[in-house]
């Protein structure tokens, strides 16, 4: 029995492991855009959110979160500068984790404080595959690629 890979195997797993980098790549991308555009429709609403969880220079903050995630978010999309956008959404995603779903400072067994921590948790996890994706860029099946060479 040959243990050697068959070519075909080889091209079927180099087709899913390019398949599996772009799709985690564009739902991390997609998953910036839509609160993104939420902020952008929603911006009185985010803003009271913001004043809520004591955040300052809130009109600030908030236009530079919405440029961030519309930006960063279409550039993981088409895969573009991939590792920086990675890496920068990663960022922005354990600040918005620590200022806004601070659940350690809620009640205890509160309703609340569960979708809180929860939603730190979610974040964690997010942030995780951003740093994959800041790690190891974009893919086959990118814009970096493309422009590499």
């Amino acid at each position: 029995m040959s243990t050697v890979p068959l070519r075909s195997e080889v091209h079927f797993l180099k087709v899913f492991e390019n398949l599996m980098v772009t799709t985690g790549r564009v739902l991390l991308g997609l998953y910036f855009i839509g609160p993104g555009l939420n902020k952008v429709f929603a911006f009185e609403t985010n803003a009271n959110y913001m004043a809520e969880h004591g955040m300052v220079l809130i009109p600030f903050f908030l236009v530079l979160t919405i440029l961030i995630q519309l930006g960063g978010g279409a550039a993981m999309v088409v895969g573009y500068q991939t590792k920086l956008v990675a890496f920068v959404l990663a960022g922005l995603t354990l600040v918005i984790s620590l200022v806004m779903h601070d659940f350690w400072t809620m009640p205890a067994g509160d309703l609340q404080t569960g979708h809180e921590a929860q939603n730190f948790v979610k974040n964690m996890g997010i942030m995780a595959g951003l740093l994959v994706a800041a790690g190891l860029g974009g893919g086959h099946w990118s814009l970096d690629r493309k422009f590499a060479g």
